[in-house]
């Protein structure tokens, strides 16, 4: 990377920090008014975003990228206003007896640690860019935002409409390739939030441990769906086929592997099928249908099950209309159903992201339980059945970031709940109070008494008899 770019990635950190330091002690309303602009930003810009998103993928639904980036992150916005004055209060905590008899206080203040960096993904730019960026503001921080490459438009298009509403100070989006994004997350941020792959977030946490920055990783993994056996096949074929074709799969929290009853095998895989031909009776041209985003995560996607299919696999590719795609420039993909997968096999090792579906069979519930267990903790869990007590033994058994029962992927959308991986899919989370916390500094604050504590306490020396005291009742 050009000397250049480091030096403007270098004053523009510096820029943000003497501000943020020279502002404080800020009001809440400066926080308010800077999520009432990234909010107004979305409304006003959201349709010109879709298109630049459409055109970034080769084809992207722009009703899906209203709702998905534009729409839930406006909202989301309105949950942070919602929620600020009382996030930002101090909360009272407890002093040791009697300390609270002679006059002792202590609290905890949620403060803002400074400049937050944001390195945000291509499957959802706008949403996975402006979603931590709500609490980021709501925090009381100032902003650098580096998003990705691969949606060129959409990132160009974020800087500009970032400057007009904002001054460098407060928000700035930085554009550039990988060698950008290195130099981003080698920065001395006060935190630093990144989302995208496993491999990818271990280089950003080396590269932020040269500085001790903080970070919230948001990766991914394989979430499994489990199939209990009493589970309406109907009803979680559709729901499956939904969380796996939206965005053509390109999505973090896509189930990757389906684990059903042996003896269901054959419904579940009918019932995916039919849930793909009620919602895309077409594909190729079909608007509702996302693209893949490059040829070359095409490529990988397509390596991918003739790897399965060399290995034994039995593929089947949903296309309701039959239609040809080997001459089709648009990197459509149908939902590739893969049976008879084994571990040796890229699909079962890799996290998909994309529209290929391996499934699993089970005997019993405990040997799909095992198999999760045996492997590294999904970012998603989905559990379909009406059976409490296998759900519960799903829950209670397996560790994952999040979980939806009787769905997929919607546990991100409830603004409440965290949403954050575990292990090799995440560390840190974002949404509800906990991502206001996460882009805070948990100050305590102890106010001594007027009285001599340490001396009233037998602490101070000359240690004597009274210390002794102090000793026994500390230790009951």
């Amino acid at each position: 990377m050009a000397l250049d770019r480091k030096a403007e990635l270098d004053s523009l950190l510096a820029k943000q920090r003497s501000a943020f330091t020279a502002a404080r002690p800020e009001p809440v309303e400066a926080r308010r008014d800077r999520v009432e602009r990234a909010m107004a930003l979305l409304r006003d810009n959201g349709e010109a975003l879709c298109r630049a998103m459409s055109a970034d993928f080769g084809s992207r639904s722009i009703q899906q990228s209203m709702i998905t980036d534009i729409a839930s992150t406006v909202g989301f916005g309105h949950y942070c206003l919602k929620n600020l004055a009382s996030w930002s209060k101090p909360e009272r905590r407890k002093v040791q007896f009697p300390l609270g008899l002679l006059g002792a206080k202590a609290e905890l203040r949620y403060e803002p640690k400074g400049v937050i960096g944001i390195l945000s993904p291509w499957n959802f730019p706008v949403n996975l860019s402006f979603g931590p960026l709500m609490q980021v503001f709501a925090a009381g921080n100032r902003a650098m935002i580096k998003p990705s490459e691969f949606t060129e438009r959409t990132s160009e298009l974020m800087a500009e409409l970032v400057a007009k509403r904002f001054t460098q100070e407060e928000c700035a989006v930085v554009t550039g390739g990988p060698e950008v994004a290195h130099a981003f997350s080698e920065l001395p941020f006060d935190h630093l939030v990144f989302t995208g792959s496993t491999a990818t977030g271990r280089k950003v946490m080396e590269a932020a441990a040269k500085n001790l920055v903080p970070v919230t990783l948001e990766l991914g993994g394989k979430s499994p769906v489990f199939l209990g056996k009493d589970a309406d096949l109907k009803k979680a074929g559709e729901r499956i086929a939904m969380g796996k074709m939206m965005n053509a799969g390109q999505i973090c929290l896509a189930p990757d592997y389906l684990y059903v009853p042996e003896e269901m095998e054959e419904g579940a895989v009918a019932a995916v099928q039919l849930g793909v031909h009620e919602m895309y009776p077409t594909l190729r041209d079909n608007d509702d249908y996302a693209s893949i985003v490059s040829d070359r995560h095409f490529d990988r996607l397509k390596g991918l099950v003739e790897d399965a299919r060399e290995k034994g696999a039995e593929v089947i590719e949903v296309n309701p209309a039959d239609e040809d795609f080997s001459n089709a420039n648009s990197r459509k993909m149908p939902l590739t159903i893969l049976r008879n997968v084994t571990d040796d096999m890229k699909a079962m090792q890799e996290e998909i992201f994309g529209p290929v579906l391996p499934v699993k069979t089970y005997k019993a519930i405990d040997e799909a339980i095992e198999y999760v267990n045996a492997n590294d903790r999904p970012l998603g869990l989905y559990y379909f059945g009406e059976d409490s007590g296998e759900r519960e033994k799903v829950l209670t058994r397996t560790i994952s970031g999040g979980v939806t029962v009787n769905d997929v992927v919607f546990h991100v959308s409830m603004e409440d709940l965290p949403f954050g991986g575990v292990g090799p899919s995440g560390m840190g989370s974002y949404h509800g109070i906990e991502g206001f916390r996460e882009f805070s500094h948990a100050r305590s604050v102890y106010t001594q008494p007027k009285i001599d504590v340490a001396k009233l306490g037998g602490f101070k020396p000359p240690y004597g008899k009274g210390t002794d005291k102090a000793i026994r009742t500390m230790m009951k």
